[in-house]
């Protein structure tokens, strides 16, 4: 018998949501098939691929295996700078790790400051992400979309206790974009978007960060989640999860026992920095697949392979 293909395209699409300005924006989204089925029809934008930076110099970041790749670089401006020029680096991600008040607990101020001066050294788009303190996050991405008025920034994330704030002070009052976070549960997500919208937040403003895993640590609830948002919205034209999504990924593959297990320990595990580099790339390789149109990595290595993969596939 013959194998006759049919193309599996549908008449809905994903929204397009643009961040940065100029020549160095970036759009994400757009696509009118499945995850990484550019075979069957328009696939949309490239899948983005980010660099994640702290706030926190390198020896407190948690992160010795960067050392490497940012060696000479002893301030934020020149660490963003290291960072954009990675290959296959589409845009930065600056977490406020030193905010959190049981840690750092740096000033509103003092970030304002490091953000200001990194778009002034830096022509790639960027996304803003907190301490994941809801209080200090809310009180920081309302001083920040103030003063990056104009430079069209993606703060991630609003969640269900600071919409209204972050909503109203990122996307509605300040032009930036905003990503709606929900806890792995396509409801959660789909409500949290209907709220936003019902505030005023455009839906060309808004990105879904729906949770993430590393992989093996509870990644099928995060694929299926994604799954059932992808096929709702192209399958059953829900405008309300036509949303790109924007998952992180480096803090939860770099956080797991394998990447983080020391040599001493088990020798017979290898390279610790290689361990977390497969575990960086096998949990963003798996993101893509299952419907993320951006992934934010933190490794050099990591963020050159998947960009590779992206390039084999799309």
């Amino acid at each position: 018998m013959t194998y006759t293909y049919k193309p599996r395209a549908f008449q809905a699409s994903i929204g397009t949501v643009t961040f940065g300005t100029g020549e160095g924006g970036r759009s994400i989204g757009g696509s009118h098939v499945l995850p990484l089925c550019a075979f069957d029809g328009d696939s949309g934008r490239r899948p983005a691929i980010g660099v994640e930076i702290t706030d926190l110099p390198l020896d407190t970041a948690g992160l010795p295996e960067l050392a490497s790749a940012f060696a000479g670089t002893d301030d934020i401006v020149s660490r963003a700078q290291r960072a954009a020029a990675f290959e296959g680096a589409d845009f930065l991600c600056l977490r406020f790790t030193g905010a959190d008040p049981g840690g750092h607990n740096r000033t509103v101020a003092e970030c304002v400051a490091d953000a200001q001066a990194v778009l002034n050294a830096v022509e790639a788009p960027l996304v803003i992400a907190g301490c994941k303190n809801i209080e200090k996050d809310t009180e920081l991405f309302c001083a920040l979309a103030e003063a990056l008025t104009g430079k069209n920034v993606l703060f991630l994330s609003a969640r269900e206790e600071d919409y209204k704030a972050i909503g109203a002070a990122s996307a509605l009052a300040y032009g930036h974009k905003v990503g709606a976070e929900s806890a792995v549960d396509i409801n959660l997500a789909k409500q949290l978007n209907v709220l936003m919208t019902q505030l005023g937040v455009p839906a060309s403003s808004i990105v879904m960060d729906l949770g993430s895993a590393a992989a093996g640590y509870g990644f099928e609830y995060i694929a299926s989640t994604m799954d059932r948002v992808k096929s709702a919205a192209l399958e059953q034209n829900d405008a309300m999860l036509q949303m790109p999504v924007v998952t992180p990924v480096s803090d939860e593959a770099w956080s797991v026992k394998e990447a983080i297990m020391p040599e001493a320990d088990m020798p017979e595990w290898g390279s610790r920095e290689e361990r977390g580099i497969q575990m960086e790339v096998a949990t963003a390789a798996a993101c893509l697949a299952s419907g993320s149109d951006a992934v934010i990595l933190a490794h050099p290595a990591s963020i050159k392979t998947i960009s590779a993969l992206i390039s084999a596939l799309v």
